[in-house]
C-alpha cells in the first residue's frame, strides 16, 4: 500500500550514493546517475522531513565542486557512466549551472535544527555563488541572463524555442542539436558567459529571475544570522532591485514573460513559469487573483484532470505524448506535469492565500503517486507516468505542507501587506 513518507524514503535510499568522505543523492539510478544542482537541493529539502544531517551532506557535495569564478556546476560526474555523459571541457563536472536553490535549501535546513556552524560553514560557498551570478547582467539592468535553455532546469520548455530559432512544434533531435551546439560555443568561449556566451543566446527567464529574488532574500538572512549586516543590506537591495526589474521588463497585463536579446522581446508562450512570481512575492495581489482565475483554473489551459501542465493546452508547443527515443536526452516539459513545477505552483499559491487551489495540487500530486509510482513526469489528463523511474522529486509532495510554506511567506512584510489588502 502507497505511504507517502515510507516510499520517499525507500526511493532517497536506493538513490543515494557515497564519493569518498561526500554523500549525495541521484535523482533516478539508471536515467540520471549523477548529481545535480537544484535534484540536490529538493533532495536537501525533502531529506530535513527524515535527518537533517544527510541534508547538510547533500549540499557539502554540491558545493565541492564550485569554480573559482564562484559558479556551482550543474552536474558532477562522481563516477562514470555511458549515459548523459557530455564533454563539457573539464574534468569531472559540467560547465553550465542550473537554477540557485542553494540558499533557500541551507535556510530549511537551519530552520529545522538551528546548526549555525553549518551556515557559517556554507556562507562563503553561498556568497560566491549569488555574486557570480549578479554578474551575469553587463548592463547594470538588474535581470540575469542564462546561456543555455539547460540552466534553467527545463531543457525543451517552449519559452526556449524562439531564442533557439525553433517553431512551436519541431521534433526532439532538433531541440537537442539546437542545446547541444551551445555546449560547444561554451568550451570555444572557454565558459565566458558575459563577454561571449550572450552573444549565442542571452535569456532573462521568469523563474530563475523568481527563484534568484527568493533566494537572495534568503542568503541575506543567513547573512543577518551570521552578523554580516553589511552582506544583509546588498543581498536585500539586489532581491528589490530585481523584483523591480522584473516588474519594469517582464510584466505585461498581469503577466510576467521571458524575454530575449537586447531588445527584450517577451516570449509570449503560456508555460508554468507564469505562477513563479508568485513564489517570490513579486506579482501584485490582483495580478495573483486574474492568474488564478482565468488560468489556473482554465480548463483550456492549465485546469486538467492532474494539474498542472507545464505548457498550457491550448499552445501550438503543447505535447503530452512521449515520442520516441531515450528520456535522459529531453526531458519533456511541453505539457506532462512535474512534480517541481507542482511544488512551487503549491508554495506560490499558499504565499498568496489561495489555500483551496494549493490542497487541490497537493492531493493531485499525491494521486499521480499513487497511481504511477516515482516517474519523471505524468500525462496531464490520465496521470500516466512517464520518462525515468525512482525519480526522487516525487518526495516533493511530501513538502507541500502549508504550515511551513506560509510561516515562511510570513516572514516576509511586503506578502504580509499584501494577504490584508
Amino acid at each position: 500500500m502507497f505511504n507517502l513518507k515510507d516510499d520517499t524514503l525507500k526511493v532517497l535510499m536506493r538513490n543515494r550514493r557515497h564519493a569518498g568522505e561526500f554523500q549525495y543523492t541521484v535523482p533516478s539510478p539508471d536515467t540520471y546517475p549523477y548529481q545535480w544542482l537544484w535534484d540536490s537541493c529538493f533532495h536537501a529539502i525533502i531529506l530535513t522531513r527524515f535527518r537533517v544531517e544527510d541534508a547538510k551532506k547533500e549540499l557539502r557535495s554540491l558545493v565541492s565542486k564550485q569554480f573559482e569564478n564562484g559558479l556551482i556546476p550543474h552536474v558532477i560526474y562522481w563516477e562514470k557512466h555511458t549515459v548523459v555523459n557530455i564533454d563539457w571541457g573539464v574534468s569531472g563536472t559540467s560547465t553550465l549551472t542550473q537554477p540557485p536553490l542553494i540558499a533557500y535549501a541551507a535556510w530549511r535546513i537551519y530552520a529545522q535544527d538551528g546548526d549555525k556552524q553549518f551556515l557559517q560553514e556554507l556562507y562563503p560557498h553561498l556568497n560566491r555563488f549569488y555574486r557570480y551570478l549578479l554578474t551575469r547582467d553587463p548592463h547594470g539592468h538588474h535581470l540575469v541572463g542564462i546561456i543555455n535553455p539547460d540552466e534553467s532546469g527545463e531543457d525543451n520548455s517552449p519559452r526556449f524555442d524562439a531564442a533557439l530559432g525553433l517553431p512551436p512544434r519541431h521534433k526532439r533531435p532538433e531541440n537537442n542539436a539546437k542545446r547541444f551546439d551551445l555546449f560547444e560555443k561554451n568550451k570555444t568561449c572557454a565558459f565566458d558567459a558575459i563577454h561571449c556566451m550572450r552573444e549565442f543566446f542571452w535569456v532573462k527567464d521568469v523563474p530563475m529571475s523568481a527563484y534568484l529574488v527568493e533566494n537572495l532574500t534568503h542568503l541575506a538572512r543567513i547573512a543577518r544570522e551570521l552578523g554580516d549586516e553589511e552582506n544583509e543590506a546588498y543581498m536585500t537591495g539586489q532581491a528589490h532591485l530585481m523584483s523591480e526589474a522584473m516588474k519594469q521588463h517582464l510584466l505585461e497585463d498581469g503577466i510576467f514573460w521571458s524575454v530575449y536579446g537586447g531588445d527584450y522581446t517577451k516570449i509570449k508562450v503560456k508555460t508554468w513559469a507564469m505562477f513563479a512570481p508568485l513564489v517570490a512575492g513579486i506579482a501584485s495581489a490582483e495580478d495573483a487573483k486574474n492568474l488564478v482565475e482565468h488560468h489556473f483554473k482554465n480548463k483550456d489551459e492549465f485546469f486538467c484532470a492532474y494539474p498542472i501542465p507545464t505548457t498550457a493546452k491550448d499552445e501550438e508547443a503543447y505535447s503530452s505524448v512521449e515520442d520516441e527515443g531515450p528520456a535522459w536526452l529531453h526531458p519533456n516539459w511541453r505539457g506532462p506535469v512535474w512534480m517541481a513545477s507542482n511544488w512551487f505552483v503549491f508554495r506560490g499559491l499558499i504565499r498568496y492565500g489561495f489555500r483551496e487551489e494549493a490542497a487541490l495540487i497537493k492531493q493531485k500530486s499525491i494521486e499521480l503517486l499513487e497511481k504511477s509510482g516515482f516517474r519523471e513526469y505524468f500525462h496531464p489528463d490520465t496521470g500516466e507516468g512517464m520518462g525515468a523511474h525512482d525519480f526522487t522529486w516525487g518526495g516533493l509532495a511530501l513538502d507541500m505542507d502549508d504550515k511551513i510554506h506560509l510561516d515562511l511567506s510570513l516572514d516576509d512584510p511586503a506578502i504580509v501587506e499584501k494577504l490584508s489588502a
